[in-house]
């Protein structure tokens, strides 16, 4: 079974590329998973699904100015034919978005400004770069009546947030299952959760969905902030990130858009997910 998930994304490749892609990321995960066992002991923050915000003072400042941050949204998706397709990019992503509901607009990818992009919406990202650690943020756009199937991130490492900022009136049917635990997204309300914990997603209304997730580093003691460190700048080096990037200059092709901007935009595509 595990040789058989570790294939997943490795499709249209050559028989030994696919075992080598296969290989490299059971070794890689069996690494993230011993290092998940330290970075529980050291965190400075619970161990649970859904870690309260009182562990993340700049959490109230962006429910605060969730107003501002939807506005600078707007504009962007009465564009949104422009916004990229996320299983149509990253490889990974296929195992749980087989449909062209799901998009994303990058801010920021793997602790770099997508500026491009930051500049129209520059209050939002004055305030993503008081966040500690950020790694990645993007707004992400799930269609009414899809589900997104059960994953896991790929580290312990980093933490994820989502930030409610177009939610369907029918929002009891709209939500999140954290390894057992439901949360639903309310316009102005941010939570934090584990994204290396099992979750899935349900918008089983008729509208879509909209927040503004973002990532960033676990806050840990000394060796397993260190090792992180590590561990996330090797991560940049694997398959899923390269294959991520050569899609989305693929995308910037055929859409005629700026292809340093979305190189730089591929960057982030390492660790997408919901």
């Amino acid at each position: 079974m595990a040789g058989t998930q570790a294939l997943r994304g490795a499709e249209g490749k050559s028989g030994w590329k696919a075992w080598r892609r296969a290989r490299v990321k059971m070794l890689g995960l069996g690494t993230l998973k011993l290092l998940a066992k330290l970075y529980a002991r050291q965190g400075k923050v619970p161990d649970l699904a859904i870690i309260p915000n009182e562990h993340f003072p700049f959490v109230a400042e962006l429910e605060a100015n969730w107003q501002a941050i939807r506005a600078e949204l707007e504009p962007i998706l009465r564009d949104r034919e422009t916004i990229p397709h996320l299983d149509k990019i990253s490889p990974d992503q296929a195992r749980i978005s087989h449909s062209q509901k799901w998009r994303a607009y990058f801010l920021f990818g793997m602790g770099e400004e997508l500026a491009g992009n930051t500049q129209r919406c520059p209050r939002t990202a004055e305030l993503l770069r008081k966040v500690p650690g950020l790694r990645s943020a993007w707004f992400s756009i799930l269609g009414p009546r899809y589900k997104l199937k059960r994953h896991r991130g790929i580290t312990k490492g980093v933490l994820r947030a989502h930030l409610g900022l177009i939610v369907p009136r029918d929002w009891p049917n709209c939500r999140m299952n954290v390894d057992g635990e439901v949360v639903r997204w309310r316009e102005g309300k941010c939570f934090v959760f584990d994204d290396a914990r099992l979750h899935h997603v349900v918008n089983g209304t008729d509208e879509e969905r909209v927040i503004l997730l973002f990532d960033f580093d676990r806050p840990m003691r000394w060796p397993a902030s260190m090792l992180n460190r590590w561990a996330m700048a090797l991560l940049k080096r694997t398959a899923f990130y390269r294959d991520a990037r050569k899609n989305l200059k693929r995308h910037a092709r055929a859409r005629g858009a700026d292809p340093a901007r979305d190189a730089a935009i591929a960057d982030a595509m390492q660790r997408v997910g919901d």
